[in-house]
Order: C-alpha cells, then sequence, then structure tokens
C-alpha cells in the first residue's frame, strides 16, 4: 500500500508501517522521516498529494479542508476522514479505527496509552489554556487537550463555554490559577506569553504533547505531569 497522511499524529502513528511515502510539512515525527513533502495540513498542495500515487490518503474532519479531500477523492484516490477526537479515549480509538482500514495489527504502545490515559484524578487546580495571541484564543468545551489536562487533575476555566475555542478579552484570563502555555500551534515562550498574567503561574508545555495524539502519549503523560505539577 502506497500512504498519505495529511494529520501529523497519524504521520507519526503509521510511520512504522513502511505504508507512508508522503505526508504534510508539518509532520516532524518520527524525526528523520523520509518521504515526499504535500505542503500544509490546511493547505495541502493536491497535485503533490496526487504525484505520491497514493492507494489510501489519512484525513482529519477538524485539520483539513473539505474541498481538499474532495479534490483527492475526485482524483479516484480513496480518502479516510477521522473523526475530530474530544478525548484522549476517542483519539485512541479513532487510532484503533485507522489501523482496521489498513489491515494491520494495532501496535504494542496504543493499548499501553489507553491505560495510562484510563484514569481521571480530582481536580487540583483550574487553568487557562491559550493557543493562539493577537488575538487571544484559549480551550473550551470539548477538545482533546482539555481531556488531557482534566486527567491530569487540571480542570479548564472555559470548559462550559459554548465555543470549542473561544477568543475571551484578556482581562477574563487573568483571574486563573495557572496558565498552560504550548509551543504550538502559537509559539509560547518564556519571553512571549508569561507577561500577559502578572502574578499568575505559568506552565510552559510541549505542543506536541498536549495536542498530538499518536504515540507520543506515552511520554507526554509523565512529563506534563511533571511541568504542571
Amino acid at each position: 500500500m502506497r500512504l498519505v497522511s495529511l494529520v501529523p499524529s497519524l504521520t507519526e502513528s503509521v510511520a512504522h508501517t513502511g505504508f507512508l511515502v508522503g505526508a504534510t510539512d508539518y509532520c516532524v515525527h518520527p524525526e528523520g522521516l523520509d518521504v515526499a513533502r504535500v505542503g500544509g495540513s490546511k493547505y495541502p498542495d493536491v497535485a503533490a498529494v496526487l504525484a505520491c500515487e497514493p492507494d489510501l490518503v489519512l484525513a482529519n474532519v477538524e485539520e483539513n479542508r473539505e474541498q481538499d479531500v474532495a479534490a483527492i477523492a475526485a482524483a479516484g484516490v480513496r480518502v479516510h476522514v477521522t473523526a475530530a477526537p474530544e478525548t484522549v479515549p476517542d483519539a485512541l480509538a479513532v487510532l484503533r479505527e485507522v489501523f482496521v482500514v489498513l489491515d494491520l495489527p494495532v501496535p504494542r504502545w496504543l493499548p499501553e496509552a489507553e491505560q495510562l490515559w484510563a484514569d481521571v484524578p480530582a481536580e487540583r487546580v483550574r487553568a487557562v489554556v491559550p493557543v493562539w495571541r493577537r488575538p487571544w484564543v484559549v480551550l473550551g468545551r470539548d477538545t482533546f487537550s482539555g481531556d488531557v489536562l482534566r486527567r491530569l487533575g487540571v480542570g479548564n476555566v472555559f470548559d462550559t463555554d459554548p465555543e470549542r475555542y473561544p477568543r475571551p478579552p484578556l482581562d477574563q484570563l487573568q483571574d486563573a490559577r495557572l496558565v498552560v502555555l504550548p509551543d504550538e500551534p502559537y509559539r509560547f515562550t518564556a519571553d512571549d506569553g508569561p507577561e500577559a498574567f502578572p502574578g499568575t503561574p505559568s506552565a510552559l508545555v510541549s505542543g506536541r504533547h498536549l495536542t498530538w495524539w499518536g504515540p507520543s502519549l506515552l511520554e507526554a503523560h509523565g512529563l506534563l505531569r511533571a511541568q504542571l505539577a
């Protein structure tokens, strides 16, 4: 099978299969991945995708645009569009489905991740989680990253907001007990982010560990727990 992935989490999850011939420019894991590059997730180069002569393209309903998926399918290529997971179990179920589609056994890391992330401890702190600034955008309800934090005992101040990614004014963010600042999609750093929340503890974390739903979940559990302690 010749496989192209338009989703970094899926790319990392299936790279070991030997089927992968193309991936987006943002598919940077596993390190050293040597496949054709087909542009971004939101704006892939459809011609480059088709030039890979794939038997199957992996996409995601939230990360990829409907018109690009339709153009690939119209060229006669099968596209498997995965759901947008709202929880860690959702994400791992999506990945199990992918391996069914590929007619491959589930890799060992997947059931290990299911067990590692099964528990939901008592909430010990509530946080705001910006994912962008200028304007400020934060995690709201029903997000995978919010569930990752919940399974580490960190509640989300905006978990009951009507929007999944609300855009509150900065003054609504500054009463939180903790600010969690990932390095993607916006690259928050020690010099860009914490200064907006004077007097509030900030935790700079890996966006991959917070937002990717592949084998990185194994190391994410321990690393995030330590960073958010």
